[in-house]
């Protein structure tokens, strides 16, 4: 049986058979290689969003802040949570995103030992966000810290869990519903990144993949000429699907599409080239587009230009080959055969 589908234990750990909280006696399990990762959002003004990528917050330096203060809330979480375990922690590591209404929070842990490092990838999200609460209360006081939550975990007996990939359900008739897939939606724009225009290609495409049943991340916005390390975090947690907006054009700065090849293992280029079609036969400058699009191991990527009609057009092709695609990918079961 695989992590994923494992049942969940039926029994509090931390509570005794008399209902006592308990400190879970570990010192007989096993070393092995621990890693958890946690998420969570500020959501704020789009002004704040504004003074933070500019550093021009009253209080400066506010994402190197509120890393520091996340590492050094993963390092103090058996100080913070009672019945933590005291572990030597191998890393941990704080990031962030921008989407146009808040300021993502991603943070990793890392340990060899016999319990897992959950709470401190958590206690990492946590603190960091509420640093990020305390620099930007000045202009936002009403700014909202939401949705922390464990993302994956591995090592010990149980392997691998991951939110995206949670056993299937049943449905009232007793059909099988496969739970959420998961997809990136990641944005290559130099100018959304700094705050200069709003991106409306990211949300676009989140929606569409969320109305689809995704388990969706993002969109991430990062500069032009930060797509290839984008593509690089996008890829770290082996989502079924990325897809990035912008980029792609003759621009001198648009390199999207060496930065998917770069990653990619395998090229589909009638999926490209279906897209570069579709939007050339209401607007003949959707030909210059060069977006790719391929296999990077299990993971579909796909190039989308950086316009609304574009991303449209994208979806239009997309919507009646996904699922068929990621099946065969996957290796799920039978397929039909393509000419």
């Amino acid at each position: 049986m695989s992590a994923a589908s494992e049942p969940p234990a039926t029994a509090l750990s931390h509570v005794d058979a008399e209902g006592r909280a308990r400190m879970v006696d570990v010192s007989g399990k096993a070393d092995t290689a621990r890693v958890a990762v946690a998420a969570g959002a500020l959501h704020t003004t789009a002004e704040v969003l504004r003074l933070v990528r500019a550093d021009s917050m009253p209080k400066a330096d506010v994402l190197a802040t509120a890393r520091l203060a996340g590492i050094a809330g993963a390092k103090k979480t058996s100080e913070l949570i009672p019945l933590c375990h005291q572990l030597s922690l191998s890393k941990a590591d704080v990031r962030f995103e921008f989407t146009d209404t808040a300021i993502t929070i991603e943070a990793t842990a890392k340990t060899v030992g016999p319990t897992g490092v959950e709470m401190e990838a958590l206690t990492a999200v946590a603190v960091a966000g509420l640093t990020l609460h305390d620099m930007v209360k000045a202009v936002d006081p009403a700014a909202v810290l939401t949705d922390i939550r464990l993302v994956s975990k591995e090592g010990g007996k149980r392997g691998r869990w991951s939110r995206d990939a949670r056993p299937a359900e049943r449905g009232d008739g007793g059909e099988e519903r496969l739970g959420p897939r998961s997809a990136v939606v990641l944005v290559a724009s130099t100018a959304a990144a700094a705050g200069a225009r709003s991106d409306t290609t990211g949300p676009v495409l989140a929606q569409w993949l969320s109305n689809l049943g995704f388990a969706v991340r993002g969109p991430v916005v990062c500069p032009d000429a930060q797509i290839r390390a984008g593509l690089a975090d996008a890829l770290a947690g082996s989502p079924a699907l990325v897809v990035t907006t912008g980029g792609t054009g003759p621009s001198p700065t648009d390199s999207t599409p060496e930065a998917t090849l770069a990653v990619i293992d395998r090229e589909l280029p009638g999926v490209a080239e279906a897209i570069r079609q579709r939007g050339a036969a209401a607007f003949p400058l959707a030909a210059l587009s060069r977006g790719v699009a391929g296999l990077a191991g299990r993971t579909v990527v796909v190039n989308l230009p950086g316009s609304p009609g574009g991303v449209k057009d994208g979806i239009a092709v997309l919507e009646p080959l996904l699922d068929h695609l990621l099946a065969q990918v996957a290796g799920d079961g039978e397929h039909e055969a393509i000419p």
